[in-house]
């Protein structure tokens, strides 16, 4: 079938001698269909132009006439099959409309609503961010803490160590008539020297010999006088006075050597000692010992449960200066047979300066 027939057959579907000369054939503005003929027109009469009024208005076609021939046009798109729009059918799109059909959109609303929603999220600060400055100042503070406990703790422990509260195994009485061996022997615990403010540990306490400092004058040998019971005093510094051949005599906190009498008798009986410059004697406290008193050389010691000034005259006449490794002070005038009623003699006999080590 022709296409002219096809025309032929659509409702309402005049030809162009059934039209009427003075009707325009133009849109009317937001219309998307083609303009339905009149009631007139489609009963074949023809518009009488002379006889309209002037004044009246022009006749603008309603939306539902629009309507019902748009509806006539799909009726006979459907009819014949064709997906193409209908001859005639306008394409433009009236003033105002959307490029998009009301409701459509080429991505889901769900989508564009998630997204503006991701973007309302603000970056929320963790809780390292909130707190920084103040965990800082508590880090801080704490650290202090930690060092000054750590300073307390290492300041308040002592120097030194000992393993055991030496006391000597009694020895067999002298036979008749033979010189008395006073004090007693003490195992040998090395000479080593260390640098200041290493611990040591002694295996024997009170120590006749062992680890000590090599500083002389400040440290060891230390400057022989009577120290009190508040002065800091350690074993690593008189124990390098032993190794030169001087005398020590140590006493415990809680011995009348403590007392004001006993600090006067120690510094009588050093005033009236041959004034050897580290020599001795060395009078100073030590509380880790098996007696209240004790007087030591190198490598032995003599126990004492009083401070008997004679018998530690008598045991440095016969000691002194003779067992010691570094014979650096002078050997005292001893007698060949010494005893206790033995004392320091005021005016001792001119003896060379020792040497440092």
């Amino acid at each position: 079938m022709s296409k002219a027939n096809r025309r032929r057959q659509r409702p309402g579907y005049q030809s162009s001698a059934a039209r009427p000369s003075g009707t325009s054939t133009s849109k009317p503005t937001g219309a998307t269909a083609s303009t339905p003929p009149t009631a007139a027109s489609a009963a074949g009469a023809t518009p009488d132009a002379t006889s309209a009024d002037p004044a009246a208005k022009p006749i603008t076609l309603g939306a539902a006439t629009a309507t019902t021939a748009t509806g006539t046009a799909a009726t006979a798109a459907a009819a014949t099959g064709s997906k193409t729009a209908p001859a005639g059918a306008a394409t433009a799109k009236p003033a105002g409309a959307s490029a998009r059909p009301g409701g459509t959109s080429s991505r889901s609303s769900g989508s564009r609503a998630g997204r503006r929603e991701r973007q309302r999220i603000t970056h929320q600060p963790s809780f390292l961010e909130r707190y920084r400055t103040a965990l800082v100042v508590i880090v801080a503070v704490v650290g202090v803490a930690l060092l000054s406990v750590f300073v307390f703790f290492s300041a308040s422990q002592p120097a030194y160590a000992c393993s055991t509260i030496w006391s000597p195994a009694p020895t067999a009485s002298p036979t008749a008539g033979a010189t008395p061996n006073l004090g007693y022997v003490q195992p040998d615990q090395g000479h080593n020297h260390v640098a200041v403010g290493t611990k040591v540990t002694y295996t024997y306490c009170a120590p006749a010999s062992g680890t000590h400092f090599n500083v002389p004058g400040t440290s060891g040998p230390i400057p022989a006088r009577v120290y009190g019971p508040n002065d800091t005093v350690t074993p690593m510094g008189w124990i390098h006075n032993l190794e030169h051949g001087g005398l020590v005599i140590l006493y415990q906190g809680t011995s009348s050597g403590a007392t004001p009498e006993g600090q006067a008798a120690f510094k009588a009986y050093y005033d009236a000692f041959p004034p050897v410059a580290d020599c001795g004697p060395v009078i100073a406290r030590f509380d880790q010992m098996s007696s209240p008193f004790q007087a030591i050389v190198w490598g032995r010691v003599l126990p004492l449960q009083t401070f008997d000034q004679a018998e530690i005259t008598a045991y440095w006449n016969q000691w002194g200066g003779k067992t010691n490794l570094e014979p650096l002070c002078p050997t005292p005038n001893s007698t060949t047979n010494p005893n206790a009623t033995e004392v320091p003699n005021d005016t001792p006999a001119p003896s060379a300066a020792p040497s440092a080590s």
